[in-house]
């Protein structure tokens, strides 16, 4: 069972936002009705640089991004690493995106995805997390994307054009 949503303040989900320019979407899915996938898709419509990770899809096209296979395969600088994989991998992308991202910002675990420990080792390090969030949730909400009913069409119908 879950535990109850952190506590971030919106002031705070802001800056880091704001502050991004640069993220690593590890676990990201070629497939488009992936929750990993339309949230990587968004966020690069939205401005960011997005560098897909996922092993498995490892030199497909993504959004006219390269898959890679591993954190070590981005060969930029990233902002925020944000991670779409089960709990019990975090501590190794945490581990792995700490070694090679120097200047690293945030972590980012999705909704769902919690690890105390791993955070706990970021945030040593000075590192920024936030844990059982969406960025693509948070932006939508915080920059005024996201309607009442959590589409931003402005338009509700069943008609089919």
């Amino acid at each position: 069972m879950l535990r109850p949503m952190p506590d971030y303040s919106d002031a705070h989900l802001k800056q880091i936002l704001t502050g991004t320019r640069s993220i690593a979407v590890v676990g990201v899915s070629t497939n488009p009705v992936r929750p990993s996938n339309y949230v990587a898709r968004y966020l690069g419509l939205k401005g960011f640089r997005v560098h897909p990770v996922n092993p498995a899809s490892a030199g497909d096209m993504l959004y006219g991004a390269k898959v890679v296979g591993s954190l070590a395969d981005v060969n930029e600088p990233v902002d925020m690493v944000d991670i779409f994989r089960r709990p019990e991998f975090v501590p190794a992308i945490v581990d792995e995106a700490i070694d090679v991202f120097p200047d690293l910002k945030a972590i980012w675990m999705q909704i769902g995805i919690e690890h105390p420990e791993a955070a706990a080792k970021a945030e040593a390090r000075g590192i920024t997390v936030i844990q059982n969030r969406c960025p693509k949730i948070e932006y939508q909400r915080l920059f005024g994307e996201l309607r009442m009913g959590g589409f931003a069409t402005g338009v509700i119908s069943s008609k089919l054009k």
